[in-house]
């Protein structure tokens, strides 16, 4: 094993531990979630003090055992290191979901070496599943590998639209139209990263949405990729600072759903 692949392994089994008891911490609060304080970073954009607990949590855990890795994440920004290593940190992901009692949530945590994805974890407290993949060695939801549908069409799966912005509006509104023209059905859970994690695992054929950050994204889009599926490089195309498209797709309706999201070069 090389000293590369050792430092990933040591750090997919310490992100795994942390993520889960990252998960318990939300999950306590998801229990109490009508008695949480309610705060707006811009019109859609909705926090509490659930998203900015989980998150310090995980940076401390992550600084403690590795000190010199850097870390960026969705509500305390980024702090620089001085190894190969970055953790892209999303503490809850689908916080609307979250705030209004919905089970459609997350913990979500990346990681790049080199700038390069190369560890996904997705935990969906409410069902205690882990989702996580690390780079060349497959999709996993808790200890069992999952691959993505690779049977259904449009006509007859289902996939995953998201869009939350109105800036998009009109174009979600016509790729929603023309998957529907396909005889394709939409659906949405609010979550990209569950969305992703369930594309990973079959249950979607496909997802796309414009407008989102790294910290949305990174984890799931590794986990489709090791599941077997097509995915849009979101670093080459947007990188960590922007907000950009996310596609995933199962193999047989990537190029289609391409089309149909607007895709096609």
């Amino acid at each position: 094993m090389t000293n590369y692949a050792r430092e990933r392994a040591d750090r997919l089994a310490a992100g795994k531990t942390i993520i889960l008891q990252a998960g318990a911490i939300a999950l306590d609060y998801f229990k109490r979630y009508q008695a949480l304080a309610v705060h707006s970073k811009g019109i859609g954009d909705l926090f509490s003090e659930a998203d900015t607990s989980v998150e310090s949590f995980i940076r401390t855990a992550i600084a403690e055992q590795f000190p010199q890795d850097g870390q960026m994440g969705e509500e305390h920004g980024a702090s620089a290191g001085n190894s190969v290593y970055q953790w892209i940190i999303d503490p809850i992901d689908g916080t609307s979901c979250f705030l209004f009692g919905l089970p459609t949530w997350c913990v979500v945590i990346a990681l790049l070496e080199d700038g390069v994805p190369v560890v996904g974890l997705t935990y969906d407290a409410c069902q205690d599943q882990l989702y996580w993949a690390s780079l060349g060695e497959g999709a996993y939801r808790n200890e069992s590998k999952i691959t993505v549908q690779t049977s259904a069409a449009i006509a007859g799966g289902l996939t995953a639209i998201g869009g939350s912005n109105s800036l998009y509006s009109v174009r979600v509104g016509a790729i929603i139209e023309r998957l529907l023209a396909a005889n394709g059905s939409y659906m949405r859970n609010g979550s990209t990263a569950l969305t992703l994690a369930h594309v990973a695992a079959g249950h979607y054929i496909g997802y796309f949405q414009p407008l989102l950050n790294a910290w949305d994204c990174l984890a799931g889009l590794i986990l489709v990729s090791e599941a077997g599926g097509v995915t849009n490089d979101f670093m080459v195309e947007t990188g960590l600072k922007a907000k950009g498209d996310v596609f995933a797709a199962a193999p047989q309706v990537a190029a289609e759903l391409a089309g149909i999201v607007g895709r096609v070069s």
